[in-house]
């Protein structure tokens, strides 16, 4: 974990807002990319995407080179300490409905007094040793916990979320909550911003940061004006979908 980049990163939350992109990719070229394009941070996903941790390491790595803030969503609990391992700024935990499941993801991601995370300094994270381990514990202590609330149910417990240490981001999950609401893939319906808007409110109230995925600058701007400091734009292969979908329209144009 690069201590500067995170510094600078959480700088960055407290004055405005960051903004980045979800990266489904097995290939580090494009995380690379994103860094060399001015993005704040990538979600590396391990939820929806096909990439493994030994994968990850080197999309981790493309994203220090190029100054990119490398956050991974995990697919389970079990993989939280694995990939802080191996050089994680941060994790974002999906589907977190209550307390109990909030501070499991803190115990996973920290190490003594904050967590129980497993304890070893043989790893990429630690320089594999030739890290100080004065230096190593206390630095790998303050990677970014990011916990989703995608449910009716994390928003019925959202006061008992809130109240749990060492949560740094709510980022609420758009589309599984449409789901949960009774109309799924429609993020923009009003019982959806209507959720959301309240939870961006109390969060607010106390002082918490808060995330959200949008995937069109209408709802990017949207969201930025309300107060959303963490803000994912899109998915890499949906902007690389789009980028030729739109290049193909302009060629049709320019022979037509």
């Amino acid at each position: 974990m690069n201590k500067e980049l995170l510094e600078a990163f959480r700088r960055k939350l407290q004055e405005g807002c960051v903004a980045g992109p979800f990266m489904k990719t097995c290939d580090p070229g494009f995380v690379e990319a994103a860094g060399y394009a001015g993005m704040d941070f990538a979600i590396l996903d391990m939820e929806h995407g096909p990439i493994s941790v030994q994968q990850m390491q080197n999309n981790i790595r493309a994203a220090q080179v190029s100054g990119i803030v490398p956050i991974v969503r995990v697919s389970n609990y079990e993989n939280i300490s694995k990939v802080l391992d191996i050089g994680a700024a941060g994790v974002q935990i999906p589907q977190v409905s209550d307390a109990a499941e909030a501070k499991r993801a803190v115990r996973e991601a920290k190490y003594f007094p904050e967590g129980e995370r497993g304890v070893c300094r043989f790893v990429r994270a630690a320089h594999y040793s030739a890290m100080d381990r004065t230096e190593y514990f206390p630095s790998a202590n303050q990677a970014l916990v990011i916990i989703q609330l995608e449910g009716q149910e994390a928003i019925e417990n959202l006061d008992e979320i809130m109240e749990v240490k060492g949560i740094d981001i709510l980022f609420i999950g758009p589309y599984d909550l449409s789901q949960s609401l009774g109309v799924p893939g429609q993020t923009t319906h009003p019982l959806v911003v209507e959720q959301m808007q309240k939870i961006v409110a109390r969060a607010k109230e106390k002082g918490i940061l808060v995330g959200t995925f949008t995937d069109s600058m209408e709802t990017l701007k949207m969201w930025s004006d309300a107060g959303v400091q963490y803000l994912s734009y899109s998915v890499d292969m949906g902007i690389f979908c789009e980028a030729c979908k739109r290049i193909k329209t302009e060629l049709g144009q320019i022979r037509a």
